[in-house]
């Protein structure tokens, strides 16, 4: 049985994560969907959320569970018997950070493999930083997210006061 580790900060989870994901749940027998606690990155959603947002969006896909870690990501593949990490390409801009963070990888954890998958062409434009600003400047993001993710976004927006103003996100 080959378990395959998807790593990422998923803030929060769109319809190119999960392409990834479900792609990579027909690929390998097991896929853990491992959300990082704490990157170094500002966060609309703590862990927890994260990891329940993902949830819902795979319950569907039987071997796809979805768990937080924190700490260097070969040591947690290691934890959970992972033989391969999986990562998502939308761009030659992610294939550059991609190829250096596998290199990294290899070096750290050489009997972990990497897999990138492309991601699939109507999701190509998509990045988790892109989702958050359109939603919080009230554009429609049906397309881009399952509705949950929408709600939580919505929800996130007017719990911490974000309008748009002048083009900017502001807090009122």
């Amino acid at each position: 049985m080959i378990t395959a580790l998807y790593p990422g900060t998923f803030d929060p989870v769109h319809n190119g994560h999960i392409d990834i994901a479900r792609r990579s749940a027909r690929l390998w027998d097991r896929l853990i969907v491992a959300v990082y606690d704490r990157p170094n990155k500002k966060l609309l959603f703590d862990a927890a959320e994260r990891v329940a947002l993902f949830a819902e969006a795979v319950r569907d896909i039987p071997n796809v569970e979805v768990v937080t870690y924190s700490g260097l990501t070969v040591e947690f593949a290691r934890q959970v018997g992972a033989r391969v990490m999986v990562r998502g390409l939308r761009a030659i801009s992610d294939f550059e950070y991609e190829f250096q963070i596998a290199l990294t990888n290899k070096e750290l954890a050489p009997d972990i493999e990497f897999c990138a998958l492309m991601t699939s062409l109507e999701h190509a434009f998509l990045s988790a930083s892109i989702l958050k600003e359109v939603a919080l400047l009230g554009g429609d993001i049906s397309g881009m997210c399952p509705p949950h993710v929408a709600e939580a976004l919505r929800r996130r927006a007017r719990e911490r006061g974000l309008i748009e103003v002048s083009g900017k996100v502001e807090r009122v």
